[in-house]
This record gives C-alpha cells, sequence and structure tokens, in this order.
C-alpha cells in the first residue's frame, strides 16, 4: 500500500469511527430524552441555585474522574514509553469515543494504545488490563462486603445461609486483593499455556509491576470509586433527600458489584443499568422514577460528554507510523 493511499485509508479509518460514536450517542440521547424530560419535572420543587450547583459540581466531578484515570494510565504506560500527562489525557478520552460502540467498551483498549509507539501498542493492551483489574478489585470487594450488609437488612436469609455467605464473600475479596498485588502469578498460568507461550513477551509487562506500585494504581482506583459514588448521591440526593448517606452509598456499592459482572454494549447499557437500580433501590425508596432519570443523567455525563469531548483525539491517531 503506498504512502498516499495509507494516509487515505487512515483518515477514512477516522472518520469512520467517529460517524458510528456519533450515531450511537445520538442515539443514546435520543432513548434518554424523555428521562431528561422528567429529570426537570423531578426538581421543580428544588431552587435553580441548588439545582444548578449540584450539576456543576457531578460535571466537575466527571472531570476529576476522567483526569484520576489519565494519571492512572500515565503511570501505568511508564515503563512502556513515558507520555506527558496531557497526551495520557488525550488518549483516555479518545478511548472513551471507542468504547460507546464497542461490546463492554472494549473500544477503549484499542483507542488508548494508539497513542503509544507502534512496537508498544499490544504490551499497552496488557498495561491496560493490570489497571482495570485493580478498579475491579476494589468494586468487587466493597460490592461483595456490601452484599453481606444488603442481605442481611433486607433478605434476611436463614442463619447458616448467612453464615455461608460471609464465608464466600470474604474468601472471594481475600483472592481478589492476593491476586492483584500478585499478578506474577496470572503471568505464570499464562506462560504455561502452550499456544500463549509464544507471545510471552507481551504479557510478561505485568508482572513487573511492584506491589509499591499496584499499591499506587490502587489509590487512583479507589479515588475514582469514590468520585462517582458521590455523584451519584449529589444526584439522588437532589431528587430524593430522605435517604441516608450511608444506605445509599452502601447500595451503590451493590449495584457497581452487579454492573461490573453484566457484560453488555454500551448502546443499551443504560437499559440494564436502570432496571439493576430500579430493583435494588426499591428496598430503600418508593420513587423508582427518580432513581431511574438519575441513573440515565450519570451515564450521559460519564459517558456520552467524554466520548464527545474524545473526538476531537481521533484525528490525532496515527494507524500506519511505525515511527511514532
Amino acid at each position: 500500500m503506498t504512502a498516499r493511499a495509507k494516509k487515505l485509508f487512515s483518515y477514512l479509518l477516522k472518520l469512520g469511527i467517529l460517524v458510528l460514536a456519533f450515531w450511537f450517542i445520538y442515539h443514546r440521547i435520543i432513548k434518554n430524552n424523555d428521562n431528561l424530560h422528567k429529570f426537570r419535572g423531578l426538581v421543580a420543587h428544588v431552587t435553580y441555585n441548588k439545582v444548578v450547583f449540584t450539576m456543576v459540581c457531578v460535571v466537575l466531578l466527571m472531570a476529576l474522574n476522567w483526569v484520576l484515570e489519565s494519571l492512572k494510565w500515565w503511570h501505568l504506560t511508564r515503563r512502556l514509553s513515558p507520555m506527558s500527562v496531557w497526551k495520557a489525557i488525550e488518549s483516555v478520552f479518545c478511548g472513551l469515543t471507542w468504547a460507546v460502540f464497542t461490546p463492554n467498551r472494549i473500544g477503549e483498549y484499542g483507542g488508548r494504545v494508539m497513542f503509544l509507539p507502534n512496537r508498544k501498542r499490544i504490551h499497552g493492551v496488557f498495561a491496560m488490563a493490570v489497571g482495570s483489574f485493580g478498579q475491579n478489585v476494589i468494586t468487587n470487594v466493597l460490592g461483595a462486603a456490601a452484599s453481606v450488609w444488603f442481605l442481611y437488612m433486607f433478605i434476611h436469609p436463614a442463619d447458616w445461609i448467612m453464615l455461608c455467605v460471609v464465608v464466600v464473600a470474604a474468601v472471594f475479596m481475600a483472592t481478589m486483593l492476593t491476586f492483584y498485588f500478585n499478578i506474577k502469578w496470572m503471568v505464570s498460568l499464562l506462560n504455561r499455556i502452550r499456544f500463549l507461550h509464544k507471545y510471552h513477551r507481551f504479557f510478561d509487562i505485568m508482572g513487573t509491576y511492584k506491589t509499591s506500585q499496584l499499591l499506587n494504581i490502587m489509590w487512583f482506583c479507589l479515588a475514582r470509586f469514590c468520585t462517582f459514588t458521590f455523584q451519584y448521591y449529589l444526584i439522588i440526593h437532589l431528587l430524593i433527600p430522605q435517604i441516608p448517606l450511608y444506605e445509599l452509598s452502601l447500595v451503590m456499592f451493590v449495584f457497581f458489584f452487579i454492573q461490573s459482572a453484566i457484560p453488555s454494549l454500551d448502546v443499551v447499557d443504560i437499559g440494564v443499568r436502570s432496571i439493576t437500580a430500579d430493583k435494588l433501590f426499591g428496598y430503600i425508596t418508593d420513587q423508582q422514577i427518580a432513581i431511574v432519570v438519575a441513573v440515565s443523567l450519570i451515564y450521559i455525563i460519564n459517558l456520552i460528554i467524554p466520548a464527545i469531548l474524545g473526538s476531537i483525539f481521533v484525528f490525532k491517531l496515527k494507524f500506519f507510523d511505525r515511527n511514532s
């Protein structure tokens, strides 16, 4: 393929990514238009200044959330190919543009690693996997603990069942933390699989992170978890102020836990989120419409707006530059 043909194909590929992303974004906004109207109705009794202040805080927390993710990505890639913090931010937002039209947001990996040198992109996928694993550990550990509380408070199983749940949850949490801080064990297991062994130079990167580095990544994961939990609290508290903070937070932990276990396409993810939230929050409030509206609003702010912003950086991608 000639240089001119590569350039043209690269341009068309970027254009195709943007068209797909904006088609899905438009589809999501249209689908959520009814929820946006409901939100205006639900806050009609709230003072204008309080609504504006809450929404500004939620949007600022969205920015903080993705800046934290960018700093985590920056730390993860330092051993691969040093990049500036701003470039890390560009790659994270570009990845979000790819994520909106791919199953389980898998396109986020592609969008990010394209900002790495060509020879380091596959390594980057496994470096990003370490960060994703850390985020899942936080979600699963806190979610499992909150699930024990949820079952005890609302489901009231028999004592022996409750005891089994506590034991299983404790073992599960300990296993998640042990594997994360000993991620080299996972690398060893992969190396023992014959057809994967020849690719060890790519996934060996996961085993090079030291405990101190993994702990630093974990702090970023925890900070992100607290950030988007607080976002949900602000919106739900605005609509349903009578729910106590501790109760709302613990149910949110269970919600995140369940969501992390459900594979979905972003285009239908909001429907899955709404159904899950409706069932869970039904135990602490009868205002299901407010909960669904809150979940839809957070989805738009946390994923749709960043995906639109990320489209700015799609044209910075270099698909065929071997010297990049």
